[in-house]
């Protein structure tokens, strides 16, 4: 894996260490880069497109439209292109600022326009995305397919207010959901209900078309209706759960008044509801996960052990308050240090998940930054262990780091220079920590995304 620079506490361990650590990581990230993905599960034979055990005859169909939102949709979509080859009618993908690359003008002489559009908050750009999408999908019928790739961000990306909703009001209750704490399954539940592509509105929008949805999970899981706000699967939530879900994190006071009177509308029957299962517009629907932080995980631990660790995947269900996630990891590392229990040394610990950050600071970091930094007192003192946390789409909350590494020393480090982790914490300022230590994790977008990682180190 290519890092922009290598962390103090990765260079600490001396480069044969480093560079093995490196590698492991790397192959989580190759796992799941996203056309491997895609090939995987989609093949061509003649006329003869199969995904999923599920086959489309092409000398039927009328159009192949391409259409995408997330991180990961570009390299998603070239794949599908280059199967498709000259059958492809054209399309359109939205992903994040940053993210297109010399893959999104091949994409372009292909047919296929691609913005660029805000993430996590939704912007202007992607809204005038979504709209444009919808208006190339609006003259489907019977005998078209399209082919959607979907992957993080995609929430945001794909964005289409429902009526008497603003942009700015959808901006407003975002920051407040994602500064609360709320789960992605609660946020998205709330999104799913202001919106119309998710719940379902798309399968919605593009009947009777064939819909094919190829999906990158980033939701720990991988509940179809949590990732990207389920724009093509059934939604089990309801109206009454979106204002429970304000009510709960004391948002009701809050959020935009357009937003709890359409929601209330809902609630009274004035505003139709999601999709929900049993929905015959499902019929023509195929969903498939193509990759997720399991695969990414078990990638890892393979490579681990190719490197001469043992190895324990612990869980890829890794939740709540980051910080006191960091602070479990620790305990493990003593655990290690103290018995050899549950690895002996040299080991290598894995976790996968998404937790969340309640914000009570004006610092800056994402929740791998804020775990690392919760883990650096209970780390102290400990030798030859290293912790490193890793958002795999190469982006932890609104910075450019990925995650950040921690070690035995970094506590001591960080009050040579003056720095108190517990000052830190409670401004949610971990960049700003890591990157006085030189020990952040800056790897640019990896253009995949399936949740964060965190590996437990002791040689």
């Amino acid at each position: 894996m290519a890092l922009h620079h290598l962390p103090h506490s990765l260079r600490a361990l001396g480069d044969a260490r480093a560079q093995a650590v490196l590698r492991v990581l790397g192959a989580a990230l190759q796992a799941v880069e996203p056309a491997q993905a895609v090939r995987r599960h989609m093949h061509r034979e003649g006329d003869t497109l199969s995904a999923g055990g599920q086959t489309y005859n092409l000398r039927r169909l009328r159009h192949l439209w391409l259409v995408g939102a997330g991180k990961a949709a570009v390299p998603m979509a070239g794949a599908v292109a280059d199967l498709l080859g000259d059958d492809l009618s054209g399309g359109l993908v939205i992903t994040k600022y940053g993210h297109g690359g010399a893959q999104a003008e091949r994409l372009r002489a292909r047919g296929v326009d691609v913005y660029e559009a805000g993430h996590p908050l939704p912007d202007a750009q992607g809204v005038a995305a979504t709209q444009a999408l919808l208006e190339r999908l609006a003259t489907c019928n019977g005998e078209d397919l399209v082919i959607l790739v979907l992957s993080g961000g995609g929430s945001a990306l794909l964005t289409a207010p429902a009526p008497g909703i603003t942009l700015d009001d959808l901006q407003r209750l975002t920051a407040a959901l994602l500064a609360c704490g709320a789960t992605i399954n609660e946020i998205n539940a709330l999104r799913k209900h202001l919106d119309r592509v998710k719940g379902g509105g798309l399968a919605r929008l593009t009947a009777p078309a064939h819909l094919l949805a190829l999906i990158l999970s980033d939701v720990v899981g991988d509940p179809l209706d949590v990732i990207a706000s389920g724009p093509t699967v059934p939604d089990p939530t309801t109206y009454a759960e979106a204002l429970a879900i304000l009510e709960r994190y004391g948002l009701t006071a809050q959020v935009p008044a357009a937003i709890l009177d359409h929601l209330r509308r809902g609630l009274a029957g004035e505003r139709p509801e999601t999709l929900k299962p049993g929905d015959p517009r499902f019929e023509q629907v195929q969903n498939l996960i193509v990759g997720n932080n399991l695969q990414a995980a078990q990638a890892a631990q393979a490579q681990a052990q190719a490197e001469g660790f043992q190895t324990l995947l612990l869980t890829t269900y890794l939740q709540g308050e980051a910080s006191q996630a960091g602070r479990f990891l620790a305990a493990l590392a003593r655990q290690i240090a103290a018995s050899g229990d549950p690895l002996p040394r040299p080991a290598c610990l894995i976790t996968g998940g998404e937790t969340t950050v309640t914000l009570r600071g004006n610092g800056r970091g994402g929740r791998n930054q804020e775990m690392a930094l919760g883990a650096v007192a209970d780390l102290a003192g400990l030798e030859e262990v290293v912790l490193l946390t890793l958002a795999t789409d190469g982006g932890d909350g609104p910075t450019e780091a990925a995650g950040a590494a921690v070690s035995g020393t970094t506590l001591a480090r960080a009050q040579a220079r003056g720095l108190d982790p517990y000052d830190y914490l409670a401004r949610n300022d971990s960049y700003t920590f890591f990157a006085a230590l030189e020990d952040l994790l800056i790897t640019g977008p990896t253009q995949t995304n399936v949740n964060d990682l965190a590996f437990l180190f002791a040689f």
